[in-house]
């Protein structure tokens, strides 16, 4: 990864300085561009490309508002309007990242091979072994197919990234044509015990069947993918069982090639690199090939996660219908709707989505899931029904599913069904902490099996000493179990981690009171008050500031504090 780590540090020099560049305003520019940072700093790329474009028009020389510019219109898949705002900022000899990716969007769409390769010639323009692999595709642009496998080659012989040059060499390979040449570099990848990508095992399928190899093929996605393949890699299986003779369909451009390109870094870059920064390779990738359905999908994920859900709703919608992944769309379509607080609207699209197709198991399971958000437990327990009995015998993949119904059939006040789910979901999972705190803590505060209980969280717990709910779960069975100066430690620990819970700060205050502290009982509960509790608990924290635990113990009917005691 020390080329993709390299370019976090470049994403972080991209949107650098921020004040100083401030500082270089205009006092008429200042207002634009600080509605334009705001917007820019809660993904609002609508709003920031508005204000940007106000700013660089009172100040066109000013390289770092161009960039800003860039890079809004990038981020909202205007990749025509980025180039041209790349055009403008490498006209001023600027060195750019941003505009070196749309100025060789453009020109490839455009068919302008020869001068991407001529300007890869003349030096660096976003990275050592990116440029290698553009330049190897400019080069098949130009029909230079022995140059580019020479391009290529260089890189696999090199300290780079092996695996992404022998895909794209590859995929070269199998765009000219050769196809038995292609598989063979893709299998001698394979040797090396490198897990395949997605686009990889789909590049080797393909390339597999048109050489007549369609049970290799089907034997190497159940190899890779196992026993439920998603939706996508389903209908592959399908047609290879009929006998159909797949296309060759990754890349059919050179264009399809630099897409592929970007779409790797961008899926390297995921989780290790700032989302906007991303978001730019995952861009380039759907402009080179509007087909790329895998591009247009991280896309919607990385807008999802970065707060845009209507950007992130338009991306999902422009998935096809008939496409595979159309199903994954629509979900992901779902959640962005359920994240711009509008639930209803991500139900109705998943009743759709389970009307149109009735025997997908992963369509009802998320519908549950949303139903569950939405604390309408009965609904839910209905989808997780469909969902499971869809599926058929319980599968070691299927403890989540048989988890988030146990939660509803928990909060339906439906006890010996919840315990049923939780107790199968760890016999499909054994020693899932989530499973095991969950029902070790429902266990506790139902006064049941709380050895049993402690058992469970105590292994949960040890499994995740970096969770601050889990924590909490061991500090409380502690306490409940009346072991009192064992469970401070714990729950203390627990506030560190979580430390505006209100409920583990109230934790925290009682097991401070049990020991005699208290006045660091008080200070917790007023802690855990300030950070809004649900009227009920409010009102019993309330309480216990004005009488003591002890009293509302009492008064609850529970046993007083020197009788659960049992450490003396």
């Amino acid at each position: 990864m020390t080329f993709f780590a390299r370019g976090a540090a470049l994403a972080l020099a991209i949107c650098a300085g921020a004040a100083q560049a401030q500082e270089r305003l205009s006092y008429g520019t200042v207002g634009a561009y600080l509605a334009a940072r705001q917007a820019d700093a809660q993904s609002d790329f609508t709003a920031a490309a508005k204000f940007y474009a106000e700013a660089l028009a009172l100040e066109p020389a000013n390289l770092e508002l161009i960039e800003r510019t860039l890079t809004a219109q990038f981020a909202l898949g205007q990749h025509e309007e980025a180039a041209r705002l790349g055009s403008r900022l490498l006209a001023f000899g600027a060195q750019s990242q941003a505009a070196q990716i749309a100025s060789i969007t453009k020109d490839a769409l455009g068919g302008r091979y020869a001068r991407i390769e001529r300007q890869f010639v003349q030096g660096t323009l976003i990275g050592a072994l990116v440029d290698q692999m553009l330049l190897a595709w400019a080069q098949v642009g130009i029909g230079d197919i022995d140059g580019a496998i020479a391009t290529f080659d260089k890189s696999i012989s090199g300290e780079g990234l092996r695996a992404f040059a022998y895909h794209q060499k590859a995929l070269a390979l199998g765009l000219d044509g050769q196809y038995a040449e292609a598989e063979s570099v893709l299998a001698e990848l394979h040797a090396l015990d490198i897990a395949p990508s997605r686009r990889m095992l789909l590049a080797r399928v393909e390339l597999l069947s048109q050489l007549g190899e369609n049970g290799r093929a089907s034997a190497l996605i159940a190899e890779e993918l196992g026993a439920e393949p998603d939706a996508g890699f389903a209908d592959i299986l399908e047609r290879l069982d009929a006998g159909e003779r797949l296309p060759f369909s990754v890349v059919q451009t050179p264009a399809h090639g630099m897409a592929e390109v970007f779409f790797a870094v961008a899926a390297a870059l995921d989780g290790e690199a700032n989302d906007k920064y991303t978001l730019l390779y995952a861009r380039a990738a759907e402009a080179l090939n509007p087909d790329h359905i895998d591009a247009l999908l991280m896309s919607g994920q990385l807008l999802e996660r970065m707060g845009n859900p209507i950007l992130a709703t338009r991306t999902y919608d422009r998935v096809p219908r008939q496409a595979p992944e159309y199903i994954t769309a629509e979900i992901g379509r779902a959640a962005a709707l359920e994240s711009a607080a509008k639930p209803d609207a991500a139900v109705e699209v998943l009743h759709q989505l389970a009307e149109s197709f009735p025997d997908t198991a992963l369509v009802h399971s998320s519908l549950g899931d949303t139903l569950r958000r939405m604390e309408q437990y009965g609904p839910a327990i209905e989808a997780y029904d469909i969902s499971l009995e869809i599926s058929g015998p319980p599968v070691p993949e299927h403890w989540s599913i048989y988890f988030m119904r146990g939660i509803s059939h928990e909060r339906e006040g439906a006890w010996p069904a919840a315990e049923a789910d939780f107790r199968m979901a760890l016999e499909l999972r054994p020693n899932e902490p989530q499973v095991l705190n969950y029902l070790g803590y429902s266990l506790v505060e139902k006064r049941l099996k709380l050895d049993e209980a402690l058992e469970m969280i105590t292994t949960a717990a040890e499994l995740r000493p970096d969770s601050g709910h889990i924590l909490d779960s061991l500090g409380w069975v502690l306490y409940r179990l009346g072991r009192f100066e064992e469970a401070v430690a714990p729950m203390e620990a627990a506030v560190e981690l979580v430390s505006s819970d209100p409920i583990i700060n109230d934790h925290l205050g009682d097991v401070y009171w049990a020991v005699g502290r208290v006045a660091e009982a008080e200070f917790q509960w007023l802690r855990a008050l300030s950070f809004d509790p649900v009227p009920e608990e409010a009102e019993r924290i309330r309480r216990k500031l004005e009488v003591g635990l002890d009293v509302v113990l009492e008064e609850e009917g529970a046993e007083p504090i020197e009788l659960a005691n049992d450490d003396g």
